[in-house]
């Protein structure tokens, strides 16, 4: 099996990390100062679960054409997702699948523009995790699942031969039927913790100990649902409340990885999460004030 990891961040890390350990050919694509340290230095993830050093790793500045891979999957932040397509559009065998870990529904749909919906697994990373300042990656606390699933019945079965594939690695990975419905599920917590840490410059404990931030962290949260279900994506459970109880056991000092970047002085996802959602609420004139408030105050 023939892996591509493009983006060697917190996520990308902690999976390929996890996967050089298999017998699977893993590629990975880095730039600039991560790609340089990358190739002297490897890769260090330090978890709570599990520290790994990997001191070589196979990893280039870009795809080469002639390559081939079985999956490919993308880790990079939403505003380098674009760039991450054009890199793929250039390999000329595309039997592959793409499994993009990226936040809100942006990737997914632009996959299918490009490839169609048999190239792609909806994919969603409950994980916080980072890179530090010696390059490191830092994993927070012991949340660590990864869920994969078709959005087409033709590739359900090679999405779940690597689902199990990455359990045999020791990964968290589950294979989810109705994976729309979790990608949404976890949209609903990410674009409030990630507009909410980052407007404050607060982490999730110290939100949650202020009754009013609280207050208004479940009102953004409220808002991506009430989007959600006007797009017709139903919820078996209250996710708020499923949400709610996630955060009760969720470190102190967690925080998202935009409010890491906002500290970094680093460019932002905001346009791509809270963005997003305000786009869709003004076409079906729903209400979405808090999210709009993130847009214009972290822009």
């Amino acid at each position: 099996m023939k892996i591509l990891i493009f983006g060697v961040g917190g996520i990308g890390g902690f999976l390929g990390s996890y996967l050089l350990k298999t017998s699977a050919e893993i590629t990975f694509i880095a730039r600039g100062k991560r790609l340089e340290y990358l190739e002297k230095k490897g890769l260090i993830l330090k978890s709570k679960i599990k520290n790994i050093y990997q001191k070589r790793i196979n990893v280039k500045e870009r795809v080469d054409p002639k390559d081939e891979y079985d999956f490919i999957l993308s880790t990079v932040k939403l505003y380098d997702f674009d760039h991450f397509i054009s890199q793929i559009q250039t390999l000329k065998k595309k039997d592959f699948i793409i499994l993009p870990f990226q936040n809100g529904t942006y990737s997914e749909e632009k996959i299918i523009k490009k490839f169609g919906t048999d190239k792609v697994s909806g994919s969603v990373a409950q994980i916080s995790s980072y890179i530090n300042m010696e390059q490191e990656i830092i994993h927070v606390g012991k949340l660590a699942t990864f869920f994969i699933g078709s959005l087409n019945k033709k590739n359900s079965k090679r999405i779940k031969e690597f689902c199990s594939f990455c359990i045999s690695s020791g990964l968290d990975f589950r294979y989810k039927e109705n994976i729309l419905n979790k990608i949404w599920e976890k949209f609903i917590f990410l674009s409030a913790y990630s507009g909410m840490t980052t407007m404050c410059d607060k982490t999730i404990g110290e939100i949650f100990e202020n009754k009013i931030l609280k207050e208004k962290f479940i009102a953004a949260m409220k808002e991506t649902q009430i989007l959600a279900e006007k797009l017709n994506i139903e919820f078996k459970d209250d996710p708020i409340k499923f949400w709610l109880d996630k955060i009760e056991n969720m470190p102190y000092k967690m925080t998202s990885s935009m409010h890491e970047d906002y500290k970094k002085k680093k460019k932002l996802e905001i346009q791509w999460l809270s963005g997003s959602i305000v786009k869709n609420c003004k076409k079906l004139n729903l209400d979405c004030k808090l999210h709009q408030e993130f847009v214009e105050k972290i822009s």
